[in-house]
């Protein structure tokens, strides 16, 4: 692999931010973000980043190339959690097994952000409907994970208020915003970005940085949870990425997606959920321990993923798309 990749991607502004935050909690700074800041700026991303995608989906209109990446952003989200849980079973219960399944069948809509601008920084082209696909792979794990729980508990049958844990799959406000801003950017179309960019493409850029910042902060603080997770779920965190990308790599080449539309598959296959899924774990799964699909997710997988993840994928569409 090019190493200058990977050195390119880690001297961009949000990744450095990111190490800043990590650095600030290692040297024991009183650096302190707000609680309801990275809240706001979370949803600041997802807004534009749907709004966008919106825009996008009008004017590539719905294609068969299209239909075919939803479809399979759909089946790897349903897929992922099935074959994860039985290897996490080697080692773990269930409900832990479940709970971490579920959230490496999920995504991370910031480490998608982080490729699109990895993208934009090389100069490679990709499609504003793979927003869709994020918004479409978030929701489905949750009900997986659930499922798998359901089937494999031996305590007894357990009892799920399944009208909450379908509101926290697809009503979230994550799911929410993202699909709506979705929607609407598809119904306003060229005029209606005319309109917001300023708001959605002029600021995006600065607030991706800051955001970084925080979960620089916040990923440094669960490091000291990894303790408690052993060696089998730290390489869980990083090896079932890689091979998760790589079954992304090989279905986006089959159904012959352009490379900047399959490193955004394949970041989505790799990441895993430390907002939507935690919560909705929480709610449904309380016996399972959130220390270990919490820091698993972002302490290890994300960064892994931000810094040597992204450069690593786009080597293997390289050598797939010759």
């Amino acid at each position: 692999m090019d190493g200058s990749l990977i050195v390119s991607n880690i001297l961009n502004p949000p990744v450095l931010f990111f190490f800043l935050g990590m650095t600030a909690v290692f040297v024991k700074s009183d650096l302190e973000i707000p609680a309801p800041v990275p809240k706001l700026l979370s949803l600041y991303l997802l807004f534009a980043i749907g709004f966008k995608g919106g825009v996008e989906l009008i004017k590539s209109g719905i294609t068969q190339e299209v239909i075919l990446t939803l479809l399979a952003a759909m089946l790897m989200a349903c897929v992922v959690p099935i074959y994860t849980f039985f290897i996490l079973r080697l080692k773990l219960d269930t409900y832990d097994a479940a709970a971490i399944a579920a959230t490496y069948g999920s995504i991370s809509a910031v480490t998608f952000i982080t490729a699109s601008a990895f993208l934009t920084e090389l100069g490679i082209a990709f499609d504003g409907y793979m927003v869709a696909a994020l918004a479409l792979m978030e929701s489905p794990a949750i009900i997986v994970g659930l499922i798998l729980v359901n089937l494999f508990t031996t305590d007894g049958k357990r009892d799920f208020a399944w009208s909450e844990v379908l509101q926290e799959a697809f009503l979230n406000s994550s799911v929410f915003l993202l699909v709506g801003s979705l929607l609407i950017g598809f119904l306003t179309g060229e005029h209606g970005w005319q309109v917001l960019e300023p708001f959605t493409q002029g600021l995006f850029y600065g607030i991706l940085t800051f955001f970084l910042l925080d979960m620089g902060l916040v990923a440094a603080r669960r490091i000291k949870d990894l303790q408690k997770t052993g060696i089998f779920l730290i390489s869980f965190a990083i090896l079932i990425p890689v091979l998760n990308a790589g079954i992304g790599l090989l279905i986006a080449r089959f159904i012959g997606m352009p490379q900047g539309d399959a490193l955004l598959f394949a970041v989505l296959c790799a990441s895993a959920s430390y907002i939507a899924v935690p919560a909705a774990m929480r709610l449904t799964v309380p016996e399972a321990n959130p220390s270990l699909y919490v820091s698993t997710a972002l302490a290890v997988t994300f960064p892994f993923n931000i810094i040597v993840g992204i450069p690593l994928y786009l080597y293997g569409i390289n050598l797939l798309w010759r």
